[in-house]
């Protein structure tokens, strides 16, 4: 629950950040004429989309239990994936339309002054949300013994993640814009302000793609990691009366919720009770050892 808290708290923070820059962005884009600015303009309001849908995620996957005993969790990775595809895709479109725009018909920039001021307060702003993100997915890998970046691969939570990626592509496209802006204002030039709107354009479609490919995995069924699975399957074959492990399958049906079915071999002389007890152990134990584990199917044979 505390998890499920901050991760609530952390897009809360993204969306009113975003908000924030949303609108001080498209008044210096209105003032100013850049093509850089309106891009990222369109990111960050494609980020404040993202953000609205993962609140959307959050609830939803919170609902009440489904009769199988497990939660709604994968509604998250759904609307997550919309959030990717819908919010992301829309912007990166739009960025590299209008940088190619600029490049075909080149308009005059003005009052560069309040594009700096816009984007160093956009920066900080995204710098707080994505101090919070990270402070976030570091503390769980650290407790899960992995690199931050594989943390945010392979994280189960698909609305952290969207918020980490997203918050550092807002950083690169506030640089890139910022660098664009200066070099139309060095060189009198609007092409250095359309090459910034299309790789800001770039940057939310990789990222994109990114969120796109990961929540796909964990809507059509994501296993642990290896290293996961591994412990699964030692603590399983530890069992007294368990000859053998010959299949095993762990997946996550949520954020920080994962079944477990095993198919083991048994001892044939082993009788029914001690069969029962064999069972009932091991699920108790693996569910004792590791909390997200929702539910463990043992199939036992002789």
């Amino acid at each position: 629950m505390a998890s499920d808290h901050e991760s609530r708290r952390t897009v809360v923070v993204a969306l009113l950040a975003n908000l924030g820059i949303v609108v001080a962005k498209l008044s210096a884009a209105v003032i100013t004429g850049s093509t850089a600015m309106f891009a990222e303009t369109v990111h960050s309001a494609a980020d404040t989309g993202n953000s609205g849908l993962l609140l959307v995620a959050e609830h939803r996957s919170r609902r009440p239990a489904a009769p199988s005993g497990l939660s709604r969790g994968r509604e998250a990775y759904f609307w997550a994936l919309l959030a990717a595809i819908g919010v992301f895709v829309v912007g990166a479109v739009l960025a590299i339309y209008e940088g190619v725009r600029e490049l075909i018909n080149p308009a005059k920039a003005e009052s560069f002054a309040v594009a700096y001021i816009v984007l160093a307060v956009a920066f900080l702003l995204d710098l707080v949300s994505f101090l919070r993100a990270r402070r976030h997915l570091s503390g769980e890998a650290h407790s899960l013994e992995r690199g931050l970046l594989e943390h945010v691969r392979l994280t189960s939570d698909p609305t952290t993640r969207a918020v980490f990626a997203e918050d550092a592509a807002g950083l690169a496209g506030n640089i890139m814009a910022a660098t664009g802006i200066a070099l139309h204002q060095a060189t009198g030039s609007a092409v250095p302000d359309a090459v910034a709107a299309i790789g800001i354009g770039l940057v939310l479609g990789t990222v994109a793609v990114f969120l796109v490919e990961r929540n796909r995995d964990f809507l059509v069924g994501e296993e642990v990691a290896p290293a996961g699975k591994e412990r699964i399957r030692a603590i399983i074959a530890g069992w007294p009366g368990v000859v053998a492990v010959r299949r095993l399958a762990a997946y996550f049906t949520g954020p920080d919720e994962v079944v477990v079915v095993a198919r083991v071999d048994i001892d044939d002389s082993l009788d029914g009770a001690a069969v029962e007890r064999l069972v009932s152990g091991i699920e108790r134990e693996l569910q004792a050892l590791e909390p997200a584990i929702a539910r463990v199917d043992v199939v036992p044979t002789g």
